[in-house]
This record gives C-alpha cells, structure tokens and sequence, in this order.
C-alpha cells in the first residue's frame, strides 16, 4: 500500500454521523482530513485547499435514490480538478452504478456502511492510481532504453510510449496495487508482469503465472484452489492450488478476459475474502498475494456485452498498463531486431552481426500482427539461414508484401487524425466544457484527456 501520511483528503457527506467516523478512523492515516457537510461549498475548498483526494457521498438529500446528484458534483470537481482523485460512497450501491461511477470518473467506488480496512485500502490504492496517471516528474529507469526482469529477455523500447509504460512499472511496482496489462498478442504483457514482481517488495517471494485461457471450467477450481484426495477420480493425494503456491508473492493470471462468467464468480470470490478453499474440503485457507492481470481481448467492451463482470474489472484494474502494439512503436523495431540479432547470433553461433538499411526499412514498413514475438522468431529464422555478416531482405519472409503493410499503416494515420478532427470539433461545439465534449464523444473523462494529451491539445 502507499502512505498516505503526506496526503491531504477531503470528506463530503451530509451526514454529520458519517463525517465524524470517517474522520476518526481516517485522521491517523492522512496528513490532513477535511469534512463538509454541504456539498455546495466543494468549489470553494478546492480552489483554496491542495486536496490529493476526495471521499464524496453519492446520494445527498435530492433524489437519493439514483445518485444523481452524486454524479453531477463529480462533474464538477473533475470539472474544476481533473488530476483529483474522487472516491464515491453510497448506500444504494450496485454493480451498475458502480460502473457508471466508473465511467464518469471516480477512482473508485464504496459502500455504506463501510469495513474500516477495505475503505482506507481504497483510498490507498486510489492515490496509487493518481500517483501513476499525476502530473509532476516521473523517476527515469537506470536505463531509458531497457527494463530487464529477472528474465533471459529484457523490455527494450525508446518510443515514448514504451517511456510512459517503463515509468508506470517504477511508480507502482512497489505497491500491491492489483494491475491489469492490456495489449495485443506477442506485445510483451508476461514481461512487464515479471518486471512489476521484481520491483516488488515482494521480489524475494513466488511469481506463479498461470494461462486462464487454457483451463477448462472443470480445472479451473482444481488448479487455482488446490484439491483434496479424492475430491475428484485422479485426485490422489492433497495438493496446494496456484494462490497457495503464490502465498506471500505475486500470482499472473494471464488471459483473464478467456474465463467464462461463472469462473469469474469464483475469482471473484476469492479475492474479495483473501482466502481459498480446496476443493473437497470446506476449510478456508487465507492467502496474500499481488495480483496482476492480462487480457488481449476489448475488456471493457466485454462488461458492456456483460461477458465480463464489472465488479470483478474493477477488483483487478485498479492500474491499467496498455501496451502498444509494435507497429506503433517507430523506431523501436530497428532497436528490438538489433537486440534479437545480438543474441540469436551469440546463440547459434552465427557470424552475422548487422541490419542492412533495406531490410530496416522494409522491417519499419511491414505491420507485424503478432507484434514483438513475431520480429523475434523472423530474427531468429534469419539468423539460423544467414549466409553473410549482415541480414538482408531476402533472408525474411513477411506475410504480407511492404506494400500491403504501408497500406495499414497509412489507414491507421488516417483513423488518428479523424480522431484528432473529431475531437477538436467538438471542443469548439461545447466552448471546452469536457463533461460536454467526453458525452458526446461516447468517452469516460480519462479516455478525452489521454487523446488530447496524445495529440497535443
């Protein structure tokens, strides 16, 4: 967890029952606790106070029922503040207005009345988060160019958004924020999920990674929870599940977006009470782990489809980390073949040792649909097959000519700057109120502050 000493947060609620416990509990943990009992006066305290944080009612005495108002002065504090992490409680809280909290910007969500521990955890990781997407100097990596886990292959990239992953992996890593790795097949997401681990303070324990995708529904169970003897017919003896194997460390449960609804009911469950039960057996057994995650599927789009449960998104994005696929990531291709070229060559014992220009850029050109694994096994192959001292475009075979991938790559610029148009549009429609402009876009707030920061706006 982070300390949240040095953190200045506000409570707004009006109950005063409500802000006297909040305040009792939170005081000891936060350098500055504030309550207000009417939300009106939030403008005021805002603008003349250094608030990290805000734990804002959701349903105030109007229109209780749907917290409405709650929405509208998350509105406006993001409105007034978009770097202020928001915090919303309610007693009317489910999973849908859970969601659409989300959505609207909240960095999370609690209910009333609330477990000690689990509010100021929240609160925690909410900061965590802030931390990770604030402004201010981000720490540099030793080596701009290179993150290495205690992994054979390093994380190699000098494009700017491989930068912005390297320094999300060094804000959080010593966290136990739960992170969810989102990014296309091939583009290095068990990586980043070893490097997080050994930034951990957790280094010195397990990293159990495990492939969601490849369990059965019947396995799943047996797998992540353990089983007894006999539980089942090859059952033979006790045995630990990954969570326990994990126990102390870091657990990676990679395509996590494969897992089919009621797997995800039993995830759920697990990390919502920090314990596993074998299966066979009613004994609880209590675990601590990290948790990362990784999915190439649209998983928000899967908690709109309802193929994805939305509580169970939120238990594991509490940081988000996208990676780029790699023909996005310019000169980084010229940077990884050199890489793999100096290791393969080593490897195999082969005397090539350079990268003709041609084959650079017909590397550059090509579109690479799986990413950086396909570069390291077409880098491979090539090494294996050289004949001379420098790779040339004949040692490749692309499945798609130079010409075909120019073409993807040049409908992609297209896409980007009607993106960009659109945007721009729309802001001068809605005078630059985001709320407006985020609306009619179809955008939570975030999402419209990452594209006009990506495109300079």
């Amino acid at each position: 967890m982070t300390d949240t000493q040095a953190a200045k947060l506000l409570i707004v609620d009006d109950d005063a029952d409500v802000l006297l416990a909040a305040k009792l509990l939170l005081k000891r943990h936060f350098k500055q606790v504030d309550i207000e009992k009417n939300p009106s006066r939030i403008p005021f305290l805002i603008g003349n106070n250094p608030y990290d944080l805000i734990l804002l009612d959701m349903n105030f005495t109007r229109d209780v029922s749907s917290g409405k108002e709650g929405f509208e002065w998350l509105d406006r504090i993001l409105d007034l503040n978009p770097k202020l992490a928001v915090v919303l409680i309610t007693a009317y809280g489910d999973v849908e207005m859970a969601v659409r909290a989300m959505k609207a910007g909240a960095a999370d969500f609690v209910l009333k009345p609330w477990e000690n521990e689990k509010l100021l955890s929240t609160l925690q990781n909410a900061l965590v988060a802030k931390a990770a997407g604030g402004e201010g100097p981000m720490p540099q990596t030793s080596n701009p160019q290179t993150l290495k886990p205690s992994n054979p292959q390093p994380i190699v990239g000098t494009s700017p958004a491989m930068q912005r992953v390297f320094e999300t992996i060094e804000r959080v890593a010593d966290t136990d924020a739960n992170v969810l790795i989102l990014g296309e097949n091939g583009t290095g997401k068990d990586l980043v999920a070893r490097a997080l681990h050994q930034r951990s303070l957790r280094r010195d324990k397990p990293f159990v990674a495990v492939d969601m995708g490849a369990l059965s529904e019947s396995l799943l169970e047996s797998e992540l929870f353990g089983h007894a003897k006999g539980a089942f017919t090859d059952a033979r003896e006790d045995r630990a599940g990954r969570f326990e194997e994990a126990n102390g460390g870091t657990i990676f449960l990679d395509e996590i977006g494969n897992i089919s609804l009621p797997q995800q009911a039993k995830l759920l469950t697990v990390l919502q009470q920090r314990t596993v039960t074998r299966v066979g057996t009613n004994k609880p057994r209590p675990v601590d782990v990290r948790l990362i995650t990784a999915t190439n599927a649209p998983i928000h789009q899967l908690v709109g489809q309802r193929a994805f449960r939305a509580d169970l998104l939120y238990r594991i994005n509490t940081i988000e980390i996208q990676l780029p696929p790699l023909r996005e990531r310019g000169d980084d291709i010229r940077v990884l073949a050199e890489a793999f070229l100096k290791k393969y060559s080593k490897q195999y014992n082969r005397p090539v040792d350079a990268l003709s220009p041609a084959l650079v850029k017909q590397l550059q050109q090509y579109a690479w649909p799986g990413n950086v694994r396909e570069l390291q096994h077409a880098i491979e192959r090539a090494v294996i097959l050289s004949r001379g001292n420098a790779l040339e475009p004949g040692d490749f075979y692309f499945g798609s000519t130079p010409a075909q991938a120019t073409v993807h790559v040049q409908e992609a610029i297209q896409i980007e700057d009607m993106e960009r148009k659109m945007i721009q549009s729309a802001l001068q429609k809605h005078n630059g109120n985001i709320t407006d402009v985020a609306r009619e876009l179809g955008l939570s707030r975030q999402a419209l502050y990452r594209r006009m920061e990506k495109y300079g706006m």
